[in-house]
């Protein structure tokens, strides 16, 4: 995501083996598995910036150029839900309900302009202002708590520069701040299975300027949970992620976005990246995969009771801009 600030941090708890990046050169030095993985082009898409698993099985949610669009198991893609329009062009990262409350099928999209907060979007189309948020700063992730630590409710980060307001909204659009003082994440933020160790149920969340992964918790502490070693830096560094389902089907899909001018300029298409192939590279269902948005390099986080290990399991094409979550579909 653009508008990226440097964060120096060090007062956060340093938990177990991490690797550690190197902005000025760029260089890879995480421990890198024997056998890498590669994401592929699956589909041109224009202005692609957000992916979610879809309503029905084997489908999929695409954000881009300010619009939803339903990805069939057959690879076709259709206008998804055309009342809705991002105010603010082209940053609605989204998040696909659980259900329950939230209403079963309903997309949740970030909304930057036109009063600041979350839209939802139906199952039916029906687009409406969902709740508002007054923390200042951008609004730059977006997740459901499927765990249950937070609630059960939609959580979001909202960047002012040095630190990140992390929000919980209940499905009544009834806002509460978890905490004003994380460090400077954004991106596809994600909240942890029971299985993730001592970071179980904490919101798990990347920061591309470090090169960092971070935890909150629902009590609105910080922890790093490591480093990715991976090359960081505004526009650079780690950017998007997800939690390995056990399915071995499910496919990884991941935005990359045409960004002309960027030393990463993408290439406008949805990459894809099999479970195969994770496996292949030693990643394991409940693992955190995390990619940079530059060149969508990914890392595999497994993280046990007291530590976490770090690994470089995938990459992606060079020229790459990945944006959004990583979304895993039965494809």
């Amino acid at each position: 995501m653009h508008r990226s600030r440097c964060l120096l941090l060090a007062t956060l708890s340093v938990l177990g083996p991490a690797a550690c990046g190197s902005a000025a050169t760029g260089a890879i030095t995480a421990p890198r598995s024997a056998a890498l993985a590669h994401w592929r082009t699956l589909l041109h898409v224009t202005r692609p910036l957000d992916v979610v698993a879809g309503p029905t099985h084997g489908s999929a949610i695409v954000a881009a150029a300010g619009k939803l669009f339903l990805l069939a198991p057959s690879g076709a893609l259709t206008r998804y839900a055309p009342a809705y329009a991002s105010p603010a062009g082209e940053e609605p990262y989204i998040a696909a309900s659980p259900g329950g409350c939230f209403g079963a099928r309903a997309i949740y999209a970030i909304r930057l302009r036109d009063g600041r907060g979350i839209t939802r979007v139906g199952a039916s189309g029906r687009v409406r202002r969902f709740a508002s948020l007054t923390a200042p700063g951008l609004i730059d992730g977006i997740t459901f708590d499927l765990t249950g630590r937070f609630g059960h409710r939609l959580v979001v980060t909202i960047n002012h520069g040095m630190t990140t307001t992390v929000d919980a909204i209940d499905c009544r659009g009834s806002v509460s701040t978890i905490t004003t003082t994380a460090p400077r994440v954004e991106g596809g933020i994600a909240v942890a299975p029971a299985a993730f160790g001592r970071f179980a149920g904490d919101l798990i969340a990347p920061d591309e300027t470090g090169g960092r992964v971070f935890a909150v918790t629902p009590s609105g502490r910080s922890f790093l949970v490591g480093n990715s070693g991976l090359p960081h830096g505004g526009d650079v560094g780690v950017e998007s992620e997800a939690f390995v389902p056990a399915d071995p089907h499910a496919q990884a899909l991941l935005a990359d976005r045409l960004t002309p001018g960027n030393r990463h300029p993408g290439d406008d298409v949805l990459l894809a990246l099999s479970h195969a192939q994770l496996s292949a590279a030693g990643v394991r269902a409940g693992d955190l995969v995390v990619a940079t948005e530059g060149g969508a390099l990914v890392d595999d986080v497994r993280c046990g009771a007291a530590s976490c290990q770090v690994r470089h399991v995938a990459n992606g094409p060079a020229v790459a801009h990945a944006e959004g979550h990583i979304a895993f579909v039965d494809r």
